[in-house]
């Protein structure tokens, strides 16, 4: 290996030549004599012309071999018991190995065969990663005990009893995250002595949002606590004023998950040399989390016919879908948005990087920085179906991810957007971000990466026009500059409660501030509509409605006429069951009554039958109503807009028994259908981290009123408290989940 010089003010770095690697034979490496359980001969090796711990060659007289170290065991101290993990939080995974969080020191203890001198310096912690380890590079780090030898990892003795030396190591706060081969070597006059390959010494080193020289330091300890170390989420969807909640397992700490997020940068061929940069780290992965087109993992699909994957509404958390990406090496089926950003948050949190899942409540897609989203009516102020093709998302979810932006102006780090669903290309690929939050919220949207899509999700205007039959010409009649991102929340840390960040993102509706924002914008190519059409003096609203599957119920329009005389108003009320993207499924409504209002108010009443609706639902049960209309008198145009997300049936979870680690208890799920229809082709879900991995039961039928009741056995593994998550999903019937909470006592 050859090394630069070190500078004259430093001592020089202990200069050892790496463990080669070969493709046909693997690691060659200079024996270890108690290791190998065989003596070498005594010329193990050159001698080492680097180091300046010994002379170039062998004196004439040189030393019997005995006199130096020979190496007898080498303990990672990787037990959960042991000083390692649970100084370094990593006490949770579920792993055969040592794992530890880059610039903080862990440590390993070597045994020799004789006491440790302190004049016995000529020894060194040796960490491998990558095929090709270069010291240059980064992959190949000797870490020396001696004071007077540098290393871009500390090293140093915390103890020395008998034969057996504790070293202490500190990686650097910004080294490779990964899986690292650990040797040591003694260096003699003869040559290396150098412990063989053994996987067992293998190391992981993660992103440490601990160190306050890791650029993911995240000095909230309650935000650090949650968005690293909560395996258990909460994901939010729905109606932003008739929310609902999914639990979801993000199973970060689950046995073989680490290595799947791993394979991941493999898989996208990242360079080992990137992989300690918490920039491109997400930046690639947001890329791989989809398989749109790089064979990455999870296969998006809106259309509702999921027969040859699972549906996304089936999911219970993210190890399955990992372990089988990683086990099959390719992409699992089938995903939404809220399904990428739950194995994202995994992807994350797993590697150490501070994460967590916000929904945005009416997002605006495929706008490519267009701050408007087009409706365009006829002249009797219709919508005309076959000209509007924007569409606005009921919610969308994205990622957040805590680490510092070097590349971007003071004031921009903190948390990023990230999102790995595919909608929009950047340089080519399906992915987004990461792209401060603070820069979205103050237009200041030229920043890397993908800031203007990001900002229109949350900042796009609903524009309705009135198309001119003659001529096709687009007259804007009403803008609504409130609709689109209207709350943007996550969950609340420590709590299974929401938490509004909608502020974070924006400033207020009409405040001073905004309007500067979109101005900034504006600058840097974002249009926004100008005209500012006049108020109408009739207001048009559709209350909140909580409606569950299967019901009737009333559509209530309330209609404020805020003139002084009647007013006569056509109106079109159009019901459709709708994707939560937006994207029309069927109509199922269409009324068009006239109606006439006396000053200052007026209310109609429609009736909806559950037997309309039913038949046509798809998969999130969904209902949009839109109601614009033409006010006769003025020729003004008012609309409103409702979305409608039918409450689904609960599933029950129970648990008996003792909750004890390494003792079996009983967890049974429960559900009744209770529809006057028959569910067919039923799968039911159920998982929880510490406890039970995931499992599923298919069940061909459950007839009309009739009940079903899965029992299953589990053994916990660890203590503490945790969740047990279900769903039950089919094709007549989504989204439909339970949870139980317990303390697993040790």
């Amino acid at each position: 290996l050859s090394l630069s010089p070190a500078p004259p003010s430093l001592p020089p770095p202990l200069s050892l030549p790496p463990p080669s690697i070969s493709p046909s034979r693997g690691i060659s490496l200079s024996p270890s004599p108690h290791l190998s359980l065989s003596r070498p001969p005594l010329s193990l090796s050159p001698p080492a012309p680097l180091l300046s711990l010994s002379p170039a060659r062998p004196p004439p007289l040189s030393p019997p071999l005995s006199q130096f170290l020979d190496i007898w065991d080498v303990n990672m101290l990787r037990r959960p018991d042991e000083v390692n993990t649970p100084q370094h939080s990593t006490h949770l995974y579920a792993s055969d190995h040592l794992i530890v969080r880059r610039g903080q020191e862990f440590q390993l203890k070597v045994t020799f065969d004789r006491p440790y001198k302190p004049s016995d310096d000529q020894f060194a912690v040796e960490f491998v990663i990558g095929g090709s380890p270069q010291y240059s590079k980064g992959t190949y780090i000797p870490v020396s005990v001696a004071k007077d030898r540098q290393s871009p990892w500390a090293g140093r003795v915390v103890d020395s009893t008998d034969n057996v030396v504790t070293v202490g190591i500190t990686p650097a706060p910004d080294c490779i995250v990964g899986k690292w081969r650990t040797y040591v070597a003694v260096v003699t006059p003869y040559g290396i002595r150098r412990t063989r390959r053994d996987e067992s010494r293998d190391l992981y080193v993660l992103f440490n949002a601990w160190a306050t020289g890791d650029s993911v330091f995240l000095d909230d300890a309650d935000e650090r606590e949650e968005c690293v170390l909560n395996e258990v989420g909460v994901i939010y969807h729905g109606a932003y004023d008739d929310m609902s909640e999914r639990p979801w397992n993000f199973g970060q700490f689950d046995y073989g998950v680490l290595d799947a997020c791993l394979f991941i940068m493999d898989k996208a061929a990242m360079p080992i040399t990137n992989r300690g940069d918490a920039i491109k780290v997400a930046r690639k992965a947001s890329a791989m989390l989809n398989s749109h087109d790089d064979d990455g993992v999870l296969v998006g699909n809106w259309s509702g016919d999921y027969t040859y994957g699972v549906a996304p509404t089936s999911w219970t958390g993210s190890t399955e879908i990992l372990l089988n990406y990683s086990s099959s090496k390719t992409p699992v089926c089938y995903a939404q948005c809220w399904v990428y950003a739950a194995v994202f948050n995994t992807f994350l949190r797993c590697l150490g990087i501070p994460a967590r899942v916000v929904t945005n409540f009416f997002s605006a897609h495929d706008n490519d920085g267009n701050l408007k989203t087009d409706v365009i009516l006829d002249e009797n102020g219709r919508i005309d179906k076959h000209r509007t093709k924007d569409s606005i998302w009921n919610y969308h979810c994205w990622n957040e991810c805590y680490m510092s932006r070097p590349d971007l102006p003071q004031g921009f780090g903190g948390w990023q957007a990230v999102d790995a669903t595919p909608q929009e290309t950047s340089d080519g690929i399906y992915r987004c971000g990461p792209a401060s939050v603070q820069a979205i919220k103050h237009g200041q949207i030229c920043f890397p990466f993908d800031a203007p899509f990001l900002f229109a999700e949350v900042n796009s205007d609903v524009v309705f026009y009135s198309r001119n039959p003659r001529d096709g010409t687009l007259e804007p009649v009403k803008v609504n500059s409130s609709h689109v991102g209207r709350m943007v929340v996550t969950k609340v840390p420590g709590q299974d409660a929401r938490r509004d960040i909608t502020d974070q993102y924006k400033f207020p509706e009409g405040s001073p501030e905004e309007r500067t924002v979109l101005e900034k914008a504006e600058e840097y190519g974002c249009h926004r509509e100008k005209a500012t059409p006049p108020e109408a003096d009739v207001e048009l609203d559709m209350p909140l409605m909580e409606v569950r599957v299967g019901d009737d119920f009333e559509l209530k329009l309330e209609f404020n006429n805020t003139s002084d005389q009647a007013r006569t108003v056509d109106v079109y009320v159009s019901g459709n069951v709708v994707y939560y993207t937006g994207v029309t499924s069927s109509e199922f409504l269409f009324k068009t009554p006239r109606v006439i209002l006396d000053p200052k108010k007026g209310r109609r009443v429609m009736e909806v039958h559950s037997q309309d609706y039913m038949r046509k639902l798809v998969e999130q049960a969904n209902l949009h109503f839109i109601a614009t209309g033409k006010v006769k008198e003025t020729g003004q145009i008012i609309t409103s807009m409702r979305v409608v997300t039918l409450h689904t049936p609960k599933l029950s979870v129970e648990v008996s028994g003792l909750a004890k680690v390494s003792e079996e208890m009983m967890v049974t799920v429960e559900f009744t259908n209770p529809f006057k229809f028959n569910l067919e082709d039923v799968y039911v879900r159920v998982e929880g981290p510490g406890v039970m991995p995931p499992k599923y039961k298919h069940y061909s039928l459950i007839t009309a009123g009739s009940s079903l009741t899965w029992t299953e056995g589990v053994t916990p593994r660890r203590a503490g408290p945790t969740k047990l998550m279900a769903s039950l999903d089919c094709a007549a019937l989504r989204q439909v989940y339970g949870q139980a909470q317990l303390t697993v006592k040790p």
